[in-house]
């Protein structure tokens, strides 16, 4: 307490008043002893997060009003799904980028934490690979913005083999796939399983741009896909879609 009240230039009796009045009003002890000092408690940190939080806002409140006050601007905050090719993502928003004044800010997460991020107004629109659960304490709509079909595609060192007898040669070639994180890694599940088909996986990739990056290194035959937002061809050097 005393090396805090000096980094603050104030009295350690008036650091620890206020650090008293602001547990009595939250109704929790936000220190404990340890030892010859105090440690924050579990209700301390949790306090301590939300006033990093208080902080970094406080910081950014100068640079948000000069940049309102020097030139209007169109804020759009975009939420995109781990996993969606950077590519189409890219062409998709690229009309967006005409729009005068545009400031626009693209945050990559976790589908669900990307619905709750845009139920609490946190994020403007959300560009996924499926839409959303129906749910009534979410006031969310989804707007299908395009499809495109599943295309395998092998290297060349692989082409003979995998076309040979395909899909069924998927059990016998290295073949790279998304993770579950993905909505296409269910439906081809699916499909293996009413194909009888046991791939062979070697590598599976949250990132669609690492897979990619594998896939053109020749290491396997890979799925490519577009989810529901705009038709992408794959970019994948020296590969032959099956």
């Amino acid at each position: 307490m005393a090396r805090a009240a000096a980094r603050l230039g104030m009295a350690v009796q008036t650091v620890s008043t206020q650090v008293r009045e602001l547990e009595r009003s939250l109704g929790f002890a936000l220190l404990k002893p340890a030892g010859r000092g105090l440690v924050l408690t579990e209700a301390g940190m949790a306090a301590l997060r939300q006033a990093d939080q208080i902080f970094q806002l406080g910081e950014q409140l100068p640079e948000m009003v000069r940049d309102a006050a020097s030139s209007p601007t169109v804020r759009l905050v975009v939420g995109i799904s781990e996993g969606l090719p950077k590519l189409v993502v890219r062409r998709l928003m690229q009309p967006v980028m005409l729009e005068p004044n545009l400031r626009l800010l693209c945050h990559e997460d976790e589908f669900e934490d990307l619905l709750g991020d845009l139920a609490l107004h946190r994020l403007d629109v959300v560009l996924a690979d499926r839409p959303a659960a129906p749910n009534r304490n979410l006031r969310l709509y989804s707007h299908p913005l395009g499809s495109s079909a599943l295309a395998w595609y092998a290297p060349d060192a692989l082409l003979a083999a995998a076309r040979r007898g395909f899909p069924h040669s998927l059990a016998r070639v290295p073949v790279l796939l998304p993770t579950t994180h993905a909505a296409v890694r269910g439906r081809l599940d699916t499909w293996f399983e009413r194909e009888g088909i046991e791939p062979r996986i070697v590598g599976e990739f949250e990132d669609s741009a690492l897979l990619a990056v594998f896939a053109a290194r020749g290491l396997g035959v890979f799925e490519w896909f577009c989810f529901l937002a705009i038709y992408c061809k794959c970019n994948c050097s020296k590969s032959t879609r099956l």
